[in-house]
């Protein structure tokens, strides 16, 4: 430890670490539902939810992406009225969503979409033939509307600032987390370090690593995660819609195929490929900082191949404009790599007792994650 972190040391009753959407709802859920008093939140970005909370497909989903993980799909279907609840101030439901089945090469066939749908209670309307009529019916087995609605990224972050302040949460930016460990003085401590290289140790009886795919980028006593990671450059290309195109979102599946949906944040579309949307893959790695290695990613778009293959379906797609391209690093878990599941990631670590390690596939994950914390004792130091 240097001079310069000895001087600077504070203590709370808990430290997360990272402030995307996750962080920002546990710290707000420890303070108002929990009772702690002391609580930081740290992050390495200059502001609240920078990173993959904004930089994604702001998509509330309600099931129907999942017929090949009836857990997700389930799951979804509890938390989808839960958060339209929760947040009626950032979702978006005035657009009309369908989901399309391909004739070829698609996972599942129209009659068993049906069937999953009946399976998880979720609901599905017929097409009327203007919308059809968008689609090529040589490329497409059938069309579904469904109900799934979009959310404000911008809005989510002036909720959780509201509430963070209210809650008196501490909140540090620029601040990057090096190390977790267990301490004399209290049972965990994290050192945390800013651009210019000053260090603050801070000790605490909880930590909440929330750091999305920088899961397993500390020193110190910290022992990784139990299960396998995988991350992924993607591009999200924001376009501008044609008018027959604006009050739609569209899913074409399954498998290498496409989504168009809303982007409240910007007033545009996002357009995503199973294909072309991951640039770059590999394993997780302790020591190979993702986020290091996107900032040395060549950031070429791909949208023009997007659209090339998403117009042999929906031919409007081809008066699209392309705004600009949401570059950012995706994690997922590599069991759930075959069949698209997207759970909740909670680790309690055993070797670290009060530290916990959580990733979120889907925003509304959230309630997964409460409630895993519900079963928690959680008391402050002085307790």
């Amino acid at each position: 430890m240097t001079s310069s972190t000895q001087a600077n040391q504070t203590y709370q009753d808990a430290v997360i670490i990272g402030a995307g959407f996750y962080g920002a709802a546990i710290a707000i859920y420890l303070a108002k539902q929990r009772g702690l008093k002391r609580i930081l939140l740290v992050e390495r970005e200059p502001g609240l939810m920078k990173r993959a909370s904004y930089n994604n497909q702001a998509r509330v989903h309600n099931g129907y992406h999942y017929p090949r993980s009836f857990t997700t799909a389930y799951r979804s279907r509890v938390n989808f009225p839960k958060f339209a609840l929760g947040w009626p101030e950032v979702v978006r439901k005035d657009f009309t969503k369908l989901y399309a089945i391909a004739r070829r090469n698609s996972k599942v066939t129209a009659k068993q979409f049906e069937r999953f749908c009946r399976d998880i209670c979720a609901d599905l309307k017929p097409v009327d033939p203007g919308l059809r009529n968008l689609f090529n019916p040589r490329l497409i087995e059938d069309i579904f509307m469904v109900e799934e609605y979009a959310f404000d990224s911008t809005r989510l972050a002036a909720w959780a600032i509201r509430e963070l302040a209210q809650s008196c949460v501490q909140t540090r930016y620029q601040t990057r987390a090096i190390s977790i460990s267990k301490s004399s003085q209290a049972p965990l401590q994290v050192i945390t370090e800013t651009p210019q290289g000053e260090q603050t140790l801070t000790t605490c009886r909880y930590v909440f690593n929330c750091t999305y795919s920088g899961l397993n980028q500390f020193l110190g006593d910290f022992p990784g995660v139990g299960t396998g990671l995988k991350h992924e450059i993607t591009e999200m290309a924001l376009m501008e819609m044609p008018t027959s195109l604006e009050g739609l979102g569209v899913t074409v599946m399954d498998g290498p195929f496409f989504s168009m949906m809303p982007f409240p944040a910007r007033g545009l579309h996002t357009l995503s490929h199973v294909r072309y949307t991951p640039h770059l893959h590999w394993n997780d790695q302790k020591g190979l900082d993702p986020y290091k290695k996107f900032g040395l990613y060549d950031r070429s778009t791909r949208v023009d191949r997007m659209v090339r293959d998403v117009g042999r379906y929906i031919p409007e797609i081809l008066k699209a404009q392309h705004k600009e391209s949401l570059f950012e690093v995706k994690t997922i878990l590599v069991k759930n790599e075959g069949d698209d599941g997207r759970p909740i990631f909670f680790e309690k670590h055993a070797e670290l007792p009060g530290c916990f390690s959580l990733l979120g596939g889907k925003i509304d994950n959230i309630y997964d994650v409460f409630e895993k914390l519900d079963t928690e004792i959680f008391l402050p130091q002085d307790q």
